[in-house]
């Protein structure tokens, strides 16, 4: 067993995290050319706007789900949600917002169990709920790090995304 509320606590820092990176990136991704933009540059979902449609549908319309409704869409991993670049801007902003007051709306206690849920291939899956919601906000890191990598690739500047980053703004080292 573990203190939920520090779980709670931790969580709530991680969905603040997620939301602050996802906005540092997609105000950099603003000076990216749209031909730059969709181009395949050798990324898993192979172009930046397939990256950030994969962590609209991973994190948002299947994880989140999972988390707060207790159901498993069936969905690509690399379905185009959102065609319309500001759109998809727009959605992964507001979806990002979701996570901090659902992790508020749990109990202590919920960081502790498990979340059951259905995989893609439609077996049942249960797993330890904390480590789990760490897979959310680590998932979102690592395509990220993925898209920032192609943009220094491709010549266009990136923001520091790193946690300590995000750490140093919440709490500034005194002079």
């Amino acid at each position: 067993m573990t203190d939920g509320v520090v779980w709670a606590e931790h969580f709530k820092n991680w969905a603040h995290y997620n939301e602050w990176a996802t906005a540092r990136l997609l105000h950099a991704l603003e000076a990216v050319s749209d031909q730059d933009y969709r181009r395949d540059v050798g990324l898993f979902f192979k172009s930046i706007h397939g990256t950030l449609n994969h962590l609209l549908v991973g994190e948002h319309q299947l994880w989140y789900r999972r988390f707060a409704e207790g159901i498993s869409p069936k969905i690509a991993l690399d379905s185009e949600m959102v065609s319309d670049r500001k759109m998809l801007v727009t959605q992964l902003l507001e979806s990002t917002r979701n996570w901090q007051p659902l992790i508020e709306s749990w109990s202590g206690q919920r960081f502790d169990g498990v979340l059951n849920y259905t995989t893609m291939r439609g077996a049942a899956a249960s797993l330890p709920f904390a480590m789990t919601l760490t897979h959310v906000f680590n998932h979102g890191t690592h395509h990220r790090g993925q898209i920032t990598a192609a943009m220094t690739h491709m010549g266009y500047s990136c923001p520091e995304l790193d946690m300590v980053y995000y750490l140093q703004k919440q709490s500034p080292i005194p002079e």
